[in-house]
């Protein structure tokens, strides 16, 4: 656009404070542009760093992951699902698969443990376990887990796991279920291991007791810490995944807790302390009444919950 003529026929000199003001001017734009440059660089920085920190860090040796099992790697409860399993091959009668199925119906309501239910169904399965030999429960684990658990893993927490896996790192199931079901349920993920609750056995055969006690909550803790001990990790470098506030002893020793599937005491305790959440369930609310419930005795724990929800309604 062309200027008007008797303001390009003026000349006027540029005065000592027009040009200073000029000079101050382009300095302070260059300025402007150095930290912004470095402000966007700093951030991009950050940005490497976190996803560092989000994700596994390929060939730390002293490094290694703690998974928990129910509601976290799978849907619902592993010993309830096993439950399931025997009371098809006839090791009880209806009587405690309505107990199971209302163990389950509570779990899956509460989405989250009770030590009272989960202590009536350790001792429900040790009495039904008790006289067989541990090779045959064994070999029906492993039938079991394809009937009832394999569909019941979550994807976004099994991809968790073999991102440490790819990382070159060790990843331990850590839970109160059998260890011998734990073991089951890790080799059949590719998993180095599991941590699990003993059950005493005498030449190859069950007693109905438990060594020790189950392995809940602090003992969690204890476990993780003495597997780190003989494995020479650093705590800090570990990762460690949980959906129950019982398992926030194990989730505190490590540099990377995760709450995962959270029950809500767990989700207020991650927000407070800045753990990273993450929630794989499609719509909360369905997931902890548990519907759709699978077949067969699951069809019964569904029902059971369908009862409870209903009465919760009517309150």
């Amino acid at each position: 656009m062309a200027l008007p003529a008797w303001l390009t026929s003026r000349k006027r000199s540029a005065t000592a404070r027009s040009v200073l003001a000029g000079e101050a001017a382009a300095e302070a734009a260059r300025k402007q542009e150095q930290e912004q440059a470095a402000a966007e660089a700093a951030q991009r920085e950050a940005a490497e760093g976190a996803e560092e920190a989000e994700f596994p860090v390929a060939g730390d040796v002293h490094a290694a992951a703690f998974f928990d099992l129910d509601n976290t790697v799978m849907q619902g409860a592993a010993l309830f699902h096993f439950g399931r399993g025997l009371y098809k091959r006839k090791f009880f009668r209806k009587r405690e698969l309505t107990r199971f199925a209302w163990q389950q119906a509570y779990f899956r309501l509460a989405g989250s443990e009770n030590a009272d239910h989960m202590q009536d169904a350790r001792e429900s399965a040790l009495s039904i376990v008790k006289g067989h030999r541990v090779s045959e429960l064994m070999a029906i684990g492993e039938e079991i887990y394809d009937e009832y658990m394999a569909g019941r893993i979550w994807p976004g927490t099994r991809a968790l796991a073999q991102a440490h896996l790819d990382a070159g790192q060790k990843v331990w199931l850590v839970t109160a279920a059998p260890v011998e079901t734990a073991t089951i349920i890790a080799r059949r993920l590719g998993l180095t291991g599991a941590l699990g609750t003993v059950a005493e056995s005498v030449g190859g055969i069950y007693t109905g007791r438990l060594v020790g006690e189950p392995l809940h909550g602090p003992a969690k803790a204890e476990a993780v810490r003495a597997l780190a001990a003989a494995e020479r990790l650093d705590l800090d470098r570990c990762a460690a995944y949980s959906d129950s506030a019982n398992d926030i002893p194990m989730l505190s020793l490590v540099g990377y807790p995760y709450a995962i599937n959270p029950d809500s005491r767990l989700r207020a305790h991650a927000r407070e302390m800045g753990w990273r959440l993450r929630d794989y369930r499609r719509g909360r609310k369905a997931a902890k009444v548990g519907i759709p419930a699978a077949a067969g005795v699951g069809a019964l724990a569904g029902g059971a919950v369908a009862a409870a929800a209903v009465q919760r309604r009517r309150r």
